[in-house]
């Protein structure tokens, strides 16, 4: 079987609003699976990404900046007319603030007769998200079609629970991620999300119901407290990597990413966290989304030092 992640959902083009100049916006990238799955190649991993992207400007810069992670696009469709997704970041004396124009984008008009699916059968890993599912009804049908087909095939299926209530209502999002975590075999939940999600406010309690899906691994994200991670046998909660964070975006992309590519790796879950929470902890000392995330040497260096 091929040691391939797979990625599915949506990258969009970031403006980021200078705070030095603010009529000067610097352009990058964003979006929570080409984040992953960016994180996931810089730790060695061979991954792809399947999604959809316009003929644009903006598209064009979003495969450039896959063709440069090594990141293989074979499964990213070009839809002539269609305009990738883009985001502006403001700031202002309350802080940052995010601006959406995906409506309609090239990857909210992905179906499910477009899905690779002997490519997904071949992978080892299939990582989507909670964004996957939300930015759009085919979009969701094809996101929970790749994962049946995943579980079907003996792919194991990785979802990131990120929950945006500006995409879809909670009522809805509640009942399609309950169907995606009866598909899912490794969870990567939030705090927040998974709370409002499940309606449970107590750590073990909310392990318990993922579990209960059939869910085989959970890392529990934690921020600044490290990661609870927990299997039907054991349950443990690994340390942070403490640093002086600048910026926090993306750090949870990245800790997914570098914890996958450490259990395809076949290392234990318990060690992959570690390792995760490093390479998050790294991420959030620089600026954006995709720049700060590090490669694997950065990370093995520190895990080395810290024993």
């Amino acid at each position: 079987m091929s040691k391939k992640i797979l990625a599915y959902g949506e990258a969009m083009v970031e403006f980021n609003q200078s705070i030095e100049n603010p009529r000067y916006y610097l352009e990058g990238f964003g979006g929570d699976t080409s984040n992953f799955c960016i994180a996931a190649a810089r730790q060695g991993a061979d991954t792809g990404y399947v999604s959809a992207v316009g003929d644009d400007h903006f598209g064009k810069s979003l495969q450039a900046l896959w063709r440069t992670e090594k990141v293989d696009t074979t499964h990213v469709g070009v839809m002539p007319g269609v305009a990738s997704g883009v985001y502006v970041v403001t700031h202002d004396d309350d802080g940052h603030h995010f601006n959406y124009l995906r409506t309609g984008s090239a990857a909210s008009r992905y179906t499910t007769a477009q899905l690779p699916l002997q490519a997904i059968a071949d992978a080892k890993v299939l990582h989507l998200s909670g964004i996957s599912l939300a930015i759009s009804e085919s979009a969701c049908d094809a996101g929970l079609a790749a994962m049946a087909h995943a579980r079907k095939s003996g792919t194991l299926t990785s979802l990131d629970t990120n929950l945006r209530l500006r995409l879809w209502p909670l009522e809805r999002a509640r009942a399609k991620m309950a169907e995606a975590f009866a598909l899912c075999d490794i969870c990567l939940p939030s705090w927040e999300d998974v709370s409002a999600l499940t309606g449970l406010d107590d750590r073990d309690a909310i392990v318990d119901k993922l579990l209960a899906y059939g869910i085989k691994l959970v890392a529990f994200k934690l921020g600044k407290e490290g990661c609870y991670v927990a299997t039907p046998t054991e349950r443990r909660l690994v340390a942070p990597h403490v640093v002086d964070a600048l910026d926090a975006t993306g750090a949870g992309d990245c800790f997914g990413g570098a914890f996958i590519a450490q259990i395809v790796e076949g290392k234990d879950p318990f060690t992959a966290a570690r390792y995760a929470n490093v390479a998050a902890a790294i991420s959030t000392t620089g600026y954006g989304a995709v720049a700060p995330i590090p490669l694997a040497d950065q990370v093995n260096t520190v895990v080395s030092r810290l024993g």
